[in-house]
């Protein structure tokens, strides 16, 4: 699928990653994330389905899945959703919002043409491990959790380190 603002291109973070093909103004209106509006049992089964798919393949990245709402999710893992190559950083040049119920990406910054775009995914820390991050910030944590639950995992880090420690002696 073509599209204005971006394309999907070899990504050095990641197999494939979305870039501007222009300048992109601080706070505009990206792309949409498309996908099948599923309920939140069939998001679970996709998920599980997926990521063991995945961990056969020893690929990361393989859950495409927004939550909408109480009763649905949106799983964006179909052909004609570019957006589903936007890979996570730790310091993202865009944002996801669910704007009622369609999930659109925007700029959180001016994007310059050709840079690669990132949104923070977002992930609760009960599954951080099976999250590992590789976006190089020097903020980034190793793991790719939400904004709102850094400083948990990074208590939760040094005290698993602590623990190491004390074990080595």
């Amino acid at each position: 699928m073509k599209h204005k603002l971006v394309e999907v291109r070899r990504s050095a973070l990641h197999n494939k990653g979305v870039f501007a093909k222009e300048n992109i103004p601080k706070d505009s209106k990206i792309i949409q994330y498309f996908g099948d509006k599923i309920t939140k049992a069939e998001s679970l089964r996709r998920q599980e389905k997926q990521q063991l798919k995945a961990n056969r393949n020893r690929n990361t990245g393989s859950v495409y899945i927004f939550d909408l709402n109480k009763r649905f999710d949106l799983d964006g893992n179909i052909s004609n959703n570019i957006a589903k190559y936007i890979n996570h950083h730790c310091k993202p040049n865009a944002e996801a919002f669910n704007i009622r119920g369609k999930i659109w990406i925007y700029a959180k910054r001016k994007i310059k043409k050709d840079e690669e775009l990132f949104f923070n995914y977002g992930f609760t820390i009960d599954s951080y491990e099976e999250n590992v991050c590789l976006c190089g910030a020097p903020s980034c944590l190793g793991y790719i959790v939400a904004t709102s639950e850094r400083a948990k995992l990074k208590r939760l880090l040094i005290k698993k380190k602590k623990e190491v420690i004390i074990k080595k002696k």
